[in-house]
């Protein structure tokens, strides 16, 4: 019988616990405990886990092999830096951290000392999306529409690095070319981060994309579409589903009192293995530390992902420094 692996959860807030409750039903894991600076809330969770928790992430080094760091941003560097400092294989939450030479560092660290740095990009392992990269061949134009109500929940950070950063990752990864040129704008509305934003970006390749990220909306939306020559294919991020449209036609008929559009295509539905995009990311982390299996993204890949979203996110501050100005 092959060794468990034993983890523990660094900060324990809502994405923290999704985090707790998958590891607690992994068959290869031990789940440890949990810390968070808010020693109630870690003792609740740890009763409801039926694991042990800590006051301080130091006290759970030797306890683990694999940690889960769920804290706010601000503190993914120290923390990350110390655990991969000790020997522990560490899965951050997205974004890596807020600062782009950080982020590198934490990656050195990790390969000097042989150990696994997963970064929590849980869309990567939506089904759909895995699905998507089978059909974009040849994009033209790319869309992403990203919105919800505004929470207290996310202090630390704007819809940047909260959420647009989950596309700004796949379309890069899915276009596959360089950035060339980047245009932002946005405001901020229930907070004084960036709480609205779009983004136009052209690639060296030619292609466009254009990324709205909003929380600010009454509306829930999590789609991206992408054009092709021969195709329009539409992805439903909350269902999982994928719609290819071909071989489309239109007209217009003018009759009395009343313009009318009619519209005709072939549209397919792809089918989509739907688990757990969380549990599916664990797997993969945990393959990882503890087969030497190859990561998902590469590592300059990663980085890439971050620098494009500190560039849109510098790119919006400028923006409003010049508005207050």
């Amino acid at each position: 019988m092959a060794a468990r692996i034993k983890a523990g959860v660094i900060g324990v807030g809502k994405m923290g616990e999704y985090h707790v409750g998958v590891l607690s039903e992994m068959r290869e894991v031990d789940l440890i405990g949990v810390v968070d600076a808010n020693e109630d809330r870690a003792r609740t969770i740890a009763k409801n886990y039926e694991c042990s928790y800590f006051s301080k992430y130091q006290d759970i080094y030797n306890e683990v092999d694999i940690v889960v760091i769920a804290v706010p941003t601000s503190l993914h560097y120290p923390i990350g830096k110390d655990f991969l400092n000790s020997g522990i294989h560490v899965l951050l939450e997205k974004p890596c951290t807020d600062n782009l030479e950080q982020a590198r560092e934490l990656f050195e660290i990790a390969s000097k000392n042989e150990l696994t740095l997963h970064i929590g990009h849980i869309e990567r392992f939506n089904g759909a999306v895995q699905e998507l990269h089978k059909i974009v061949v040849d994009p033209i134009y790319v869309e992403c529409k990203r919105m919800s109500s505004f929470t207290e929940r996310i202090k630390d950070d704007g819809v940047v690095l909260d959420v647009m950063i989950h596309d700004i990752d796949i379309v890069l990864n899915l276009i596959k070319s360089k950035v060339a040129q980047v245009h932002v704008l946005g405001t901020s509305i229930f907070s004084k981060k960036d709480d609205l934003v779009t983004v136009q970006m052209e690639f060296e390749n030619k292609c466009i994309a254009s990324i709205i990220a909003s929380r600010v909306s009454q509306n829930k939306e999590r789609t991206l579409s992408v054009t092709q020559k021969d195709s329009y294919v539409l992805l439903d991020y909350t269902d999982q589903e994928i719609y290819v449209q071909r071989d489309s036609s239109s007209e217009h008929k003018l009759s009395k009192g009343a313009l009318r559009y009619k519209q005709e295509s072939i549209v397919e539905r792809i089918f989509v293995h739907k688990e757990n995009p969380l549990k599916l990311e664990l797997q993969h982390f945990i393959d990882c530390a503890k087969n030497g299996s190859p990561r998902k993204v590469a590592v300059d890949n990663e980085l890439y992902s971050l620098e494009i979203a500190l560039n849109i996110l510098d790119k919006y501050n400028q923006l409003g420094k010049s508005k207050r100005e």
